[in-house]
């Protein structure tokens, strides 16, 4: 296919013991062994924070390793039921001690705090994340949480700032980031962050 950066991303598979680890490391391995020069960048799920299925991916060294905070600790019930701020944190952090590079996403606009949005930068910098996206939240369904707010996008260039200068490698934000936007050029641009 020729692609130089490859993005795969997973659903929640908590109906297996895995978490679907294995399966995502043997695609890892899979790629890198067809395609060598091809980054490989994960997105996963928490697995339920076990680390015998995160070993199983970090095994694989997956060049990038993203996984999503989607929004601040207060709000994470409310918008992640079967998921926990801390134990996203968690997921990166040991991503991070695994030496990879890692990567994360925030959606704003369902309610949270400028506050809350820096609090959670200085959370992510805390552990060391390489990279994060930040993305206006679009309602999908009428089923989904309403938008609480538009957020002018001035304030995504202010977030940038805010979390580079707190440490991450890269910040990508606007209205329309996602978690895999321009993720092959924040990918070689980043230089990993050190957190010795």
């Amino acid at each position: 296919m020729g692609l130089d950066h490859v993005v795969i991303t997973m659903v929640a598979r908590d109906d297996l013991a895995d978490g679907g680890m294995a399966h995502m490391a043997d695609v890892v391995r899979t790629i890198h062994d067809h395609r060598p020069r091809s980054r490989v960048e994960t997105l996963i799920s928490d697995a339920k924070g076990d680390d015998a299925s995160l070993e199983l991916l970090f095994a694989a060294q997956p060049d990038v390793l993203n996984h999503n905070m989607e929004t601040v600790a207060r709000l994470q019930r409310a918008v992640r039921p079967s998921a926990g701020y801390a134990r996203s944190l968690s997921v990166l952090s040991r991503a991070k001690a695994a030496g990879l590079t890692t990567k994360s996403g925030l959606i704003v606009g369902m309610g949270e705090t400028d506050e809350e949005v820096v609090g959670c930068l200085a959370d992510l910098a805390g552990i060391g994340v390489d990279i994060v996206t930040i993305g206006q939240y679009l309602r999908p369904t009428s089923h989904h949480l309403p938008v609480a707010r538009w957020v002018e996008p001035a304030l995504f260039e202010v977030w940038k700032r805010i979390g580079e200068a707190a440490g991450i490698g890269h910040v990508e934000a606007s209205p329309l980031t996602r978690s895999s936007y321009h993720a092959k050029d924040a990918a070689a641009r980043v230089t990993p962050v050190s957190i010795a």
